[in-house]
């Protein structure tokens, strides 16, 4: 069995690995798990990740999870340009340094936009108050100046002139707010013109097929009951 791939693409980080997959030529099997339908909290998928939680990979009868290690694994496992994950120990540094900080910040954000504005109202029938929506919101931009102001800053890219893992991951989570309807980059020129230059690195065929989902989340019919009973723990534990 060659190389499997468990993803979803409402997924910000399978939206990640997609993306890198199907740009560097990795060959995948895709097997999808449909987190709106909750079979990442089924009993078959334990079986591949106990810890119910996409993206999985299998490599034979090796499995991980975990998107960066994901990342990181299909990054020295297969030929790939060395400006993803750069060899040289500074440049690398820099894409780790952006990996560590994104995960309880611009990835928190991100996610409880797209929960509190849309998921949650639209999908789950469930109100979320103007006072908490704004406070989500405000976080929001906070991390998305720290993001321009403290990584991007007159650069190409996140660290440096050449596209690297740092910027696909950034750039696949600012999709969530934006398919929630916020203004992520209309009063942010310089991150807009950022945003064109990863699109146009990866191939906008590409980014616009993994995107696709996302970009359609304000039209999600409601939640069956029994779906939306044994999805709220899950719910409420990713986004607290």
């Amino acid at each position: 069995m060659g190389l499997e791939l468990y993803l979803d693409l409402l997924s910000q980080p399978c939206r990640a690995v997609y993306i890198f997959a199907k740009k560097n030529g990795i060959p995948f099997e895709l097997r999808i798990v449909d987190l709106i339908k909750g079979q990442h909290l089924s009993d078959a998928f334990a079986q591949v990740n106990p810890l119910k939680k996409v993206p999985a990979l299998k490599d034979g009868d090796f499995t991980l999870t975990e998107s960066v290690a994901i990342l990181l694994y299909l990054t020295r496992k297969y030929k790939v340009p060395d400006y993803w994950y750069p060899q040289d120990l500074q440049a690398r540094a820099r894409v780790d340094e952006y990996l560590a900080w994104q995960h309880t910040t611009l990835r928190r954000s991100c996610l409880r936009a797209l929960w509190h504005k849309v998921m949650f109202p639209v999908f789950l029938d469930e109100p979320v108050s103007p006072q908490t929506l704004a406070a989500t919101l405000a976080e929001l931009d906070v991390n998305l100046q720290l993001l321009e102001d403290k990584f991007l800053q007159n650069k190409a890219f996140l660290t440096g002139p050449h596209i690297s893992l740092a910027d696909l991951v950034a750039i696949t989570e600012l999709m969530h707010p934006v398919g929630a309807g916020c203004q992520v980059f209309e009063s942010r020129p310089k991150l807009a013109t950022w945003r064109q230059r990863v699109e146009a690195a990866v191939g906008e065929d590409l980014f616009r097929e993994a995107h696709e989902v996302i970009l359609k989340a304000k039209d999600f019919p409601p939640a069956d009951p029994t779906i939306k009973q044994k999805l709220m723990p899950w719910v409420l534990a990713m986004i607290r």
